[in-house]
């Protein structure tokens, strides 16, 4: 599957690449092979591993075929058309997305449908998405609150057509992000979703990933799926009836909990959402990951790195990198050297470093007695959290194993 993005070109405003001269196609430019070290690009740099996003693509989509998941990617990851073509190509049947604006670049870019993780409260964006819905767009959105509901429902009374805007009921839980915060209350929404005349409830919307362990997650999914068997015994639910969570903490409990056909009388679609798994990290995600707990059903291969120059070494046991907060991410950690590019082109480990802090543009890193870094040599940097590294970088190489440069990927945030 592709997707449809208009033509860009690389010039002398695309951070990371040294373009003085005439702009060029990302076509053409990856067309021609360079080298990531042979002169067509600056410093500080990420790029993405080919054979890595490949892989975790696969697992997924391997891990959701066997525990009979549907999977709809979180875009808000990544919000890059040839990573989300990809996904789609694997067996995604859909891209979640965080915003309406990344809802309207989703739909701009040819995505068939969006699931949006949260409640859509604006006016003009509930009218385009009905508008969007009646000319066949696939389209949920999540409801949390009766005002919410009927907020949805005034904005797309007026919007000619028949066809619902479809909406999926939020569960949280206390101290949670989002979600109604009782069973209760989560009737009451559905309630007021299936009083409207243009909405549609299509079922359950929920998010473990903010819990602080497995254990906690699997509680509260058995309370989803209680919630939706009372949904269900009220006699509020259609015959087809969607279940949907999942971030990548512990997508594992959610193949556990939610998974199989557990709703006598309906057809479960039971819809994982994570997102951040395309690029792993060596961060927060390494710790989480749920194939720490079932090494038997797969393993993530962190993909992104942040190559990024030594340009001061003014004490012992200091080095100043060009590489800060403008470039990585670092609210979940900060980058993790993993290899030093000397002069000579030679890898090597980059054991004794460590990074300190950041600024905007600089990183201190420690450098251990017996360990040496020089002016001029390029340190390659892993991250924690990739949330927040994509949105940095407008353009990102994709390398083969040599560093030869095969793709690029454009995002769009």
């Amino acid at each position: 599957m592709t997707l449809t993005v208009p033509a860009e070109q690389i010039d002398w405003r695309t951070k990371g690449m040294w373009r003085p001269g005439p702009a060029i196609s990302l076509d053409e430019f990856a067309a021609g092979r360079p080298s990531l070290f042979g002169g067509e690009f600056t410093w500080p740099l990420m790029v993405a591993g080919q054979a890595a996003i490949a892989h975790n693509i696969d697992t997924l989509a391997r891990f959701c075929a066997r525990h009979g998941l549907e999977f709809a990617p979180h875009g808000k990851t990544t919000m890059a058309p040839s990573l989300f073509a990809a996904q789609l190509r694997a067996g995604a049947t859909a891209i979640s997305v965080a915003t309406a604006n990344q809802a309207l670049a989703c739909r701009r870019m040819g995505v068939p449908s969006v699931l949006l993780a949260n409640e859509l409260l604006d006016v003009g964006p509930l009218r385009w998405a009905a508008e969007q819905v009646e000319q066949g767009f696939g389209f949920l959105c999540f409801a949390d609150s009766v005002a919410g509901v009927r907020a949805m429902a005034e904005a797309v009374a007026s919007v000619p057509g028949e066809r619902p805007l479809r909406v999926l009921a939020e569960l949280g839980h206390p101290g949670g992000r989002t979600g109604c915060r009782s069973v209760a209350e989560l009737t009451e929404v559905a309630r007021a979703v299936t009083g409207a005349s243009r909405l549609e409830l299509a079922g359950v919307a929920a998010y473990e990933g903010g819990l602080p362990d497995v254990a906690a997650a699997g509680r509260y999914l058995d309370e989803v799926r209680a919630a939706v068997h009372e949904l269900a015994a009220r006699g509020l639910l259609a015959e087809e009836v969607i279940v949907t969570a999942g971030g990548s903490k512990y997508f594992d409990a959610v193949a556990d909990r939610l998974a199989g056909s557990w709703l006598p009388g309906h057809r479960l679609r039971t819809i994982l959402r994570s997102g951040a798994y395309i690029s792993h990290d060596d961060g927060i995600y390494r710790e989480w990951t749920p194939f720490r707990r079932i090494p038997g059903e797969g393993s993530l291969k962190a993909a992104l790195e942040v190559w990024a120059q030594v340009t001061s070494t003014p004490e012992d046991g200091l080095a100043i990198v060009g590489l800060g907060k403008r470039e990585v991410s670092y609210d979940e950690g900060l980058p993790l050297p993993r290899r030093v590019r000397a002069l000579d082109g030679t890898l090597r480990p980059a054991a004794g470093l460590r990074v300190r802090s950041v600024n905007d543009h600089h990183a201190y890193v420690e450098v251990e007695a017996g360990a040496e870094v020089a002016p001029g040599e390029l340190i390659c940097f892993g991250i924690s959290h990739p949330c927040t590294a994509f949105d940095k970088w407008q353009v990102i190489p994709v390398v083969a194993d040599d560093y030869t440069v095969v793709d690029l990927i454009r995002t769009y945030f």
